[in-house]
């Protein structure tokens, strides 16, 4: 059900549009969980780390999909907001036929290259041939991966959180019971993981994007017929998307040369550090969603003329993402163990404690990486994408040179995760600060014309 989120108390408006979006992002997350657990529980150690050296690899792909959701979800939501329906079809359709040419490039790209990436990770020999089949059969998959983005994205533009967390809660379900049957039943090792996931994913895009060309349809009904092209709106939606998926490609490409380091401690580290990633990236993720769906609430009231609702928007979220912080904290803290336990099932001492180290230092920090993530959702909604770009690359840089510098201290591994906190305490003062140049110094709350998606 399409929902205008320009009208109703802001709080209650926010709070349920993004419930569903986070309950979605958990079973997103299950996904990756699932892929982790079975290949630690049931294969061994070696596939665990080889399916945790393939994801910071995969996070580039994923990286291109949310920029294409991203572009799409804030053009939509400020046209939805603004009531120019015929312009919101062709919108979508427009983001559809960039993200179907992005993916194509991506799959030729990655089916030639990947070796040559899991080379540059310093992957361990032991550990090459189940990344290689993993990431092949994962890269099989992208058109499924990018066009259920865009349709989420659509979903999230029209105010609807509900649909796309349904398809998720089926698909992922339905994910691990197939993990644990190709692999226990069938023997499929790594490949039945990927499978699965492949399988899984296939047939929630298919059937997110059937219900988004029906409420396509709906909503032009009696209206005429909308082009399926638009080069201005192209445009718009490149400014978006461009920006985000830099930031998302940035952080990705971070991520592997933070692998890199990390693989050159041997496979005990890097399954303890994929476990706690996979627990940590289960905890942004779940703010950048909530974050998402700020920028769809600041989008749509921007477009609808109520810049004003923005501010109470993001006193909401924060109250929202920091509620969320509390049980997270707590847990990743104080059973650390118990949580990296779950991914292996006879782990080395090393990936043991490498694990609890990694959840035990970034935990208490995440109520302020989500209050960056939530400015970052009114900044990119309100088109301030070269604030927001600013923001985001300090805190990856800082996060990857002080890896590395700090990995050959005395610290040794230890020092990596220490780079996480640093980052994210600077770039939260950065992009609160943005915000409140823009929308608090002023009595007007007005964005810069430059800086808006028009």
């Amino acid at each position: 059900m399409n929902k205008d989120l320009t009208e109703g108390k802001p709080s209650s408006v926010l709070w349920r549009f993004c419930l569903p979006l986070f309950g979605s992002i958990i079973f997103q997350q299950l996904y990756n969980i699932a892929d982790s657990w079975v290949s630690g529980k049931f294969i061994g150690e070696g596939a665990l780390a080889a399916v945790g050296n393939s994801y910071e690899i995969t996070l580039i792909f994923i990286a291109f999909a949310f920029g294409c959701n991203m572009g799409c979800s804030v053009v939509v939501s400020q046209l939805f907001g603004a009531k120019d329906y015929r312009q919101v079809k062709t919108a979508v359709s427009t983001a559809m036929l960039l993200t179907g040419a992005v993916c194509l490039v991506l799959m030729t790209a990655g089916l030639v290259g990947s070796r040559r990436l899991l080379a540059l990770l310093n992957t361990p020999p032991n550990a090459m041939a189940d990344s290689a089949l993993y990431l092949d059969i994962y890269i099989l998959g992208l058109p499924f991966m990018f066009f259920y983005n865009v349709a989420t994205g659509t979903f999230a533009a029209l105010g609807d959180s509900r649909t796309p967390f349904v398809f998720l809660a089926l698909s992922s379900t339905a994910n691990i019971g197939m993990d644990i049957l190709f692999v226990t039943a069938f023997g499929m090792g790594v490949a039945g993981v990927a499978w699965a996931t492949f399988i899984c994913q296939g047939i929630s895009c298919a059937l997110a994007m059937i219900v988004v060309l029906r409420r396509m349809q709906a909503l032009t009904a009696g209206r005429g017929k909308a082009p399926l092209f638009s080069a201005v709106l192209l445009k718009k939606i490149i400014i978006i998307a461009v920006p985000s998926t830099l930031q998302q490609s940035f952080i990705s490409v971070g991520n592997l040369v933070i692998q890199g380091v990390i693989n050159g401690f041997g496979t005990g580290v890097m399954a303890g550090y994929s476990a706690g990633v996979k627990l940590n990236n289960l905890v942004i993720t779940s703010f950048t969603t909530l974050a998402n769906g700020i920028s769809n609430y600041t989008a749509q009231n921007i477009g609808a003329g109520k810049r004003e609702r923005v501010r109470q928007g993001l006193r909401s979220g924060l109250k929202m993402v920091w509620l969320l912080c509390v049980p997270f904290c707590l847990l990743y803290f104080f059973a650390g163990e118990a949580l990296v336990r779950f991914f292996m099932d006879d782990p080395t001492e090393q990936a043991l404690r490498t694990g609890i180290v990694f959840l035990c230092i970034l935990s208490p920090f995440y109520f302020v990486v989500s209050a960056k993530l939530a400015a970052d959702g009114v900044l990119r909604g309100a088109g301030m994408m070269r604030q927001f770009m600013t923001a985001t690359f300090t805190d990856l840089i800082l996060r990857v040179m002080l890896a590395i510098l700090l990995s050959r201290t005395a610290l040794k591994s230890t020092g990596i995760w220490c780079a996480w906190p640093i980052g994210w305490v600077i770039a939260t003062g950065m992009s609160l600060l943005f915000y409140r140049k823009a929308f608090v110094s002023f009595p007007g709350n007005t964005v810069p014309c430059r800086e808006r998606v028009e």
